[in-house]
């Protein structure tokens, strides 16, 4: 069976915001489809989608390279989700579905509930979990594809710190969510645009190399999971 070249993105992607695959390291086609159990044509077909992508360069007598952002990359990044999340969640409102609503309100009161209690190992993924559901509320494929791509170069470029106050950023979540439910476009845009900036003071900049890698991932060889790929 041929794996597809969606499947082994996501996986080379999911490493190199992982800091598996260091900047300015080179990805050789052979190594990577060996790490992944893959032939060279899906691995091929990745590292072109993922040049596109900005995480990928290739360099003359070196091939395939993980990118080096800048600093001023990594801040126009910020302010990318700055103006583009409101401009979601305001489409969201106009275009949600009854499903799309539901699963933001369980969302928020899952993530209300963690914060009250003091339980934050589940509040960033809830967190991450909401604003994808926010974005694919908006009905706009191409809108839903820049924001999961702007989230996917944040992780890898930023450390978030967690929230000084974890059951005000849910009561922001909330408000949201509630905005968005009712229909309320410039609402739900403007609160968006506020809980963004707010959070935005959190990220701090990862260091390049060993140093800015995220911790617990460690094996040396992955197979890539072609039940749901996430992209």
């Amino acid at each position: 069976m041929r794996i597809p070249a969606h499947s082994v993105c996501t996986a080379i992607r999911d490493d190199i915001v992982a800091g598996v695959h260091e900047r300015g390291s080179r990805l050789t086609e052979e190594l990577l489809a060996r790490r992944y159990g893959v032939s060279r044509v899906p691995v091929r077909e990745a590292l072109r989608t993922l040049e596109a992508e900005g995480f990928v360069v290739t360099r003359r007598h070196a091939g395939a390279c993980v990118a080096e952002p800048t600093e001023q990359e990594a801040a126009d990044l910020l302010e990318m989700r700055l103006l583009l999340e409101p401009l979601g969640a305001a489409r969201a409102a106009q275009r949600r579905t009854e499903a799309h609503v539901k699963v933001l309100r369980g969302l928020v009161r899952l993530g209300q509930s963690r914060a009250r209690q003091g339980t934050s190992a589940d509040l960033r993924s809830l967190d991450g979990w909401f604003h994808e559901t926010l974005a694919q509320a908006a009905g706009s494929p191409a809108l839903t594809a820049v924001l999961t791509q702007l989230r996917h170069k944040i992780a890898w470029m930023y450390a978030v710190e967690a929230p000084a106050g974890p059951v005000e950023c849910w009561a922001e979540h909330g408000a949201i969510a509630d905005a968005v439910a009712r229909g309320d476009g410039e609402r739900a845009r403007a609160l968006t645009a506020l809980h963004v900036e707010r959070s935005a003071a959190a990220h701090r900049l990862r260091p390049a190399g060993p140093g800015g890698r995220a911790a617990g991932v460690r094996n040396p060889q992955r197979a890539v999971n072609t039940a749901s790929p996430r992209n």
